[in-house]
Parts: C-alpha cells; sequence; structure tokens
C-alpha cells in the first residue's frame, strides 16, 4: 500500500491511499519526497504528444530516452509520472506552420484525441481536468491531472472562435507564439520576427477571446512588444497570464529568455513563470543553473510567481540530474540546499499553478 499526503490550496491535509502497483517516488532525499507527498508537483509544459502523434509514443509504458545525453524525447510517460511526484502535467499541443497554418487545427484535434483515448483507457491513473479542483480531485483518488496548452496561436488558422472551441475540448492556456510569426503576433526569435510590432487586431482579438473562456495566455515565445501588450489586456481585465516555459535574462543573457521588465508585467496580473530545464537556456547544465533562475524571479518579484516549466520532450536536452521527470525530486533537494523554506518550495512545485488556476476561472 502506498499512502501520500498532499495539502490543498487552503492547507487542508489530505490522506492519498493508492493500493495497487503504482510507483512510489523514486529520487531524491527523503525529505524531498516527503515534499512531493505534501505538494505532488505540476509542470507547465511537455511535449509528449507530439511524439505519441507522430510515432505511436505510449505513455502508459516506461520509456528510457532513446538518443544519447537524453536529448529530444522520451523523457515523460505515466510510470515516470508517478515517481517524480507529480500531481498534474500541463501537454503541451504542438503543430509546425512550415508552409502555412493550413493542417494546424486538424494537429492539435489529433493530440487532443489520443488524450482523450488515453484517459478513457486509464481512467483511475490520470484524469483529463481544467482546474485547480479538479487536480485536487485526481490526486485525491490517486490520478495524476492532465492539462492541455496549445503552442503558438497559428493553431486557429485565423479564426478566433476557435478559442472556445479548444477550450470546450479542455485547452486551458493558449500560446500565442512559436517559432514563427502568425497572424496574432510575432516570435521573439524565428521566421519573421519583428521587434517593433505588436500584437495584431486579430491578436488583440484571441486574447479577449482567451479571457472570455478561461484560457490563459501563455507568453513563452512571444516578442517583446507583443508580451506587454497581452499582459496590460489581461492586467485591466484582471486575469493572470503566464510563461509557461523560459528563462529570465537576469540569470543569463539568451534570446529565449525574458528580462525583469516582463517578470514584473508577468506578476502584476497574477501570473507564475515556468522556469525551462534547457543548459543553453539556462547558462549551464546543472540544477544549480535552475535554481539560479528561479532565485532571480524571488528577488525581482517574489516567491509567488515562480513554477515549473520543463519542456519536457520539446527536441531538448535537459540536465543530467533532471534528465526525465522522474527525476523531478532532485530539483526538490537542490531548493532544499538553497536554504529555501518548505513553503516557498511548495508554491515553486504546486501552489503558485494552483493560485493562476483559480483566478483564472473556466466558464460552464
Amino acid at each position: 500500500m502506498n499512502v501520500r499526503l498532499f495539502r490543498t490550496m487552503e492547507g487542508a491535509l489530505y490522506t492519498m491511499t493508492i493500493t495497487d502497483d503504482r510507483p512510489p517516488i523514486r529520487f531524491g532525499s527523503p525529505e524531498a519526497r516527503q515534499l512531493h507527498c505534501a505538494y505532488p508537483a505540476i509542470d507547465l509544459h511537455d511535449d509528449v504528444l507530439m511524439w505519441a502523434r507522430w510515432a505511436g509514443y505510449d505513455l502508459a509504458k516506461r520509456h528510457k530516452p532513446p538518443l544519447p545525453n537524453k536529448r529530444w524525447l522520451g523523457h515523460v510517460d505515466l510510470p515516470r509520472l508517478y515517481e517524480g511526484g507529480m500531481g498534474a502535467q500541463f501537454f503541451g499541443l504542438v503543430s509546425l506552420p512550415v508552409f502555412g497554418s493550413g493542417g494546424c487545427f486538424r494537429a492539435i484535434e489529433e493530440q487532443i484525441d489520443i488524450l482523450d483515448d488515453f484517459v478513457a483507457e486509464h481512467p483511475t491513473r490520470i484524469r483529463k481536468v481544467r482546474t485547480a479542483g479538479g487536480i485536487e480531485d485526481a490526486n485525491w483518488v490517486g490520478a495524476i491531472g492532465a492539462l492541455l496548452g496549445i503552442e503558438g496561436a497559428h493553431a486557429l488558422e485565423g479564426d478566433a472562435s476557435r478559442v472556445g472551441h479548444f477550450a470546450r475540448r479542455g485547452v486551458r492556456y493558449l500560446g500565442l507564439s512559436h517559432f514563427s510569426a502568425n497572424a496574432a503576433c510575432y516570435p521573439a526569435k524565428g521566421r519573421g520576427r519583428s521587434d517593433a510590432d505588436g500584437l495584431t487586431a486579430f491578436g488583440r482579438e484571441v486574447v479577449e477571446q482567451c479571457i472570455g473562456h478561461g484560457v490563459i495566455p501563455d507568453l513563452a515565445h512571444i516578442n517583446k512588444k507583443g508580451f506587454m501588450e497581452t499582459c496590460a489586456i489581461a492586467r485591466a481585465s484582471k486575469v493572470p497570464v503566464i510563461v509557461s516555459h523560459t528563462g529570465v535574462v537576469g540569470a543569463h543573457a539568451h534570446w529565449r529568455n525574458i528580462d525583469d521588465d516582463q517578470l514584473r508585467a508577468v506578476a502584476s496580473t497574477g501570473g507564475v513563470v515556468g522556469i525551462i530545464f534547457v543548459p543553453n537556456f539556462l547558462g549551464g547544465p546543472g540544477l544549480d543553473a535552475v535554481v539560479k533562475h528561479m532565485r532571480h524571479i524571488v528577488n525581482v518579484v517574489g516567491e509567488n510567481h515562480v513554477a515549473l516549466g520543463s519542456d519536457y520532450d520539446g527536441m531538448v536536452t535537459p540536465p543530467a540530474e533532471l534528465s526525465d521527470v522522474s527525476m523531478m525530486p532532485n530539483l526538490t533537494d537542490a531548493l532544499i540546499g538553497a536554504g529555501w523554506s518548505h513553503e516557498r518550495i511548495g508554491k515553486i512545485l504546486r501552489g503558485n499553478v494552483m493560485r493562476v488556476l483559480r483566478n483564472s476561472p473556466c466558464p460552464r
């Protein structure tokens, strides 16, 4: 029998009893494992559904990353989510507009179908959810919460009403940009980059549709002008934004990272920044680099705005100590080693994202 404890947003302590063969937390010190029991972690971005669609990757089976240095893929599956002490995973929905946006909407639909089928096949182990309460309900019965986020507004194919369609299918956040310009905005780097231009009229309509349908605007990959404009719209509407997977310039200067003005803009909405697990963006290969980026956010805007944003399975090479999701407690040990309180670590693992979900309610 595997017994775990977790805390609700209000601080109540619940007991979660798992009586089957689901694997226990594998890595980390006893203290780190206990923290993951109290605060089952939430990761804001993983791209494994892309591989499920392209290559038939089976989320139910345990995998070993197939490529050298554990690069690109093979980082997440259901057994290792349990081993990593995870409470919920946001699954990114990827479409690649190499020859325009045609087919992008269908690509997103197919990935949602894959997750829906997977959840239907394993209803006691993983639940598709949209809310903080849904995550808690899933964790209460020993299941992982599965949430969805789209990477790039090109998936809308120019139709802002599709935000509502995707919301009804369970999508919880929409990344406005990816690596190329689209009808809504421009990327921080990539095809069609334009630092002088912000949101288009269509982009502003998309943000308003997101706010109306309880879809959180995600500002990973977008250029600074569009980033700041989206934060201003969200702040006026009293809803949070997120940056699902990024580093910060104050810890390491890189085009992919956001600066202190952007951090303050996210914090002004009540949002969170998910720190990516990619050494090139972090400026170092180890856990200390991840902690450095988190520390910078805490120093600039406080501990309420830091989260996990691994980018596992996103054609990345994660740090060796975080080479797949089962190793997440190793990061928790690094945060303990940094002298951070259990309360602060709990916010980073879980609490801050739960707050954002509560503050961006989904219409019925």
